[in-house]
């Protein structure tokens, strides 16, 4: 006799289920899943806001902007996922797939690379 990972209910069905309901199986996936402080939580939040302001502003894959708009929608410089240095010099702040390059005049170039 199988039990329900989350609740301990007896489970009917296939041989290979591990809840015993939907909602079971969101509750055991949602503990799981949950970060573990709320430093985590604070900034996985703060990489989402930047990840959802560089995605808002640079809908063609490639743009510029300045700092000035970033930091009015609430962009904290500080929180990136990744820095790609490439040949010519150029220094690339990412988050996952969406980056930017600092200019020259607090301007921005903004990029979105193909995965």
């Amino acid at each position: 006799m199988k039990t329900c990972l989350e609740c301990g209910e007896k489970i009917v069905g296939r041989e290979d289920k591990k809840f015993c309901s939907d909602s079971c199986r969101n509750a055991y996936n949602n503990k799981i899943n949950k970060d573990s402080t709320n430093y985590m939580r604070n900034i996985n939040n703060k990489l989402r806001k930047n990840y959802r302001i560089l995605s808002e502003l640079n809908v063609e894959g490639k743009t510029k902007t300045t700092r000035a708009k970033l930091m009015s929608k609430g962009f904290d410089f500080e929180f990136f996922t990744s820095i790609l240095h490439t040949k010519t010099g150029n220094t690339y702040y990412f988050l996952y797939d969406q980056g930017y390059m600092i200019l020259e005049n607090d301007y921005y170039m903004l990029v979105k690379k193909d995965i």
